[in-house]
């Protein structure tokens, strides 16, 4: 079983090679004080973490910035606090096709969604999440660093200890956008 899974999924991630090589985007690196809206992209399989998304999202709309999350979860029911939340999208096993690829109606609109920045909270590499993560049209995409870099989808990585505490790596995240230049940061890119 696990065989054909790894196949599905090596077949899904040819599929995203074909879409990412039809795409062209420039990072464009961007001061916090300066950004208007953030993606997020979440593995929602532990929902004890959603609280601390939820101070996440009240603490940027304090500050004026339009927060939106991506989650999905690995089970066949929601939990009660992930429904009918207006900043929350959350796509579950059977809102994926064969190749695990996101098949939910609000998908491609988030994909679409030019974010000024987008932050990836897949730590577990969910192929469904990682999908939304590398098609977005986000502006800075922001992650945790990986094994292979040069094969990661984001433009700024974390580097952390495992395991990754969301509500440092939120900060972490926070501190470093905050420390970007914005003039001179475009001329390096």
């Amino acid at each position: 079983m696990e065989f054909l899974r790894n196949l599905r999924v090596r077949a899904g991630r040819s599929r995203l090679s074909g879409k990412m090589a039809r795409i062209t985007r420039k990072a464009y690196f961007v001061n916090f004080y300066h950004i208007k809206s953030i993606g997020i992209v979440w593995d929602a399989s532990k929902p004890e973490d959603f609280s601390i998304l939820t101070r996440f999202y009240q603490k940027m709309a304090e500050q004026n910035k339009e927060v939106k999350i991506f989650g999905y979860f690995p089970g066949k029911e929601f939990p009660d606090k992930y429904t009918a939340i207006r900043y929350f999208t959350c796509i579950k096993k059977k809102e994926v096709n064969f190749f695990y690829c996101p098949v939910h109606p609000d998908s491609e609109p988030f994909i679409k969604t030019k974010f000024d920045v987008l932050i990836d909270i897949n730590f577990r590499n969910h192929f469904p999440l990682l999908y939304v993560t590398s098609l977005s049209q986000a502006g800075l995409k922001v992650g945790l660093a990986g094994l292979k870099p040069e094969a990661s989808p984001f433009d700024l990585m974390i580097s952390m200890k495992n395991p990754v505490n969301i509500e440092s790596y939120l900060d972490q995240i926070v501190y470093y956008l905050d420390m970007i230049n914005s003039e001179s940061a475009k001329k390096a890119v």
